[in-house]
């Protein structure tokens, strides 16, 4: 069950994002757009979340879930890990209203929100696993984390690319939050983890309270 699952939220992304891909109109009707959202086109906030830039841009974000899925949902279930993976999508298009809700002409597309949300999941579970940085460089999954989420606080400062920043740290609030919840005993376990991976997102509201994003 628990491959099934991830293999149908893959071929999904594939299937949508191959028609988005060959389909402009298909892609600018789904896409997430401020404009189109404000208007009323709320399903803008979950579609996008299916469509890709590219064929590297499916890849990345299929290959993370592909590694990082059956942590989560072996430790908490397949319904849990589903509920993180769509969950930190919406957390991630609603964050992405929040900051960018003004522009109308704001547009992002991709999974990186639930994809996000999935792996800071797996990594608040369990911090001290090694993750082979480009394949070759190990690193602690919980300074990787917080290292990600920093970078992601960087490129929303800097918006010198078309990454959607801010839904990558939507997503990671969504997948702390809902892990948080269905495994409580993480604060007495491990209360240091959880605080060292809370602070890139306790960074980013004061940030954004200081009027610095």
């Amino acid at each position: 069950m628990d491959n099934i699952a991830l293999y149908l939220l893959i071929g999904v992304n594939a299937i949508i994002s191959f028609k988005g891909f060959e389909d402009q109109y298909f892609f600018n009707k789904y896409k997430f757009n401020v404009g189109a959202i404000r208007a009323g086109e709320q399903i803008r906030m979950v579609s996008s979340g299916f469509l890709h830039a590219d064929i590297g841009h499916l890849a990345f974000n299929m290959i993370t879930l592909y590694f990082f899925a059956p942590i989560v949902a072996q430790s908490l279930g397949v319904f849990p890990f589903l509920l993180i993976y769509f969950a930190s999508l919406v957390c991630g298009s609603l964050l992405t209203m929040m900051f960018h809700g003004n522009d109308n002409s704001y547009s992002a597309v991709g999974a990186s929100g639930a994809v996000t949300g999935v792996l800071y999941s797996a990594i608040l579970m369990y911090p001290e696993m090694t993750l082979g940085i480009f394949g070759i460089i190990p690193m602690p999954a919980y300074l990787f984390g917080i290292g990600y989420l920093l970078y992601s606080i960087y490129g929303m400062r800097a918006k010198r690319d078309n990454i959607g920043h801010t839904a990558h740290i939507g997503g990671a609030i969504g997948g702390y939050v809902i892990t948080l919840l269905k495994v409580p005993s993480l604060l007495q376990d491990n209360l240091l983890m959880v605080i060292l991976l809370a602070i890139p997102i306790v960074l980013l509201f004061v940030l954004a309270k200081a009027g610095k994003l």
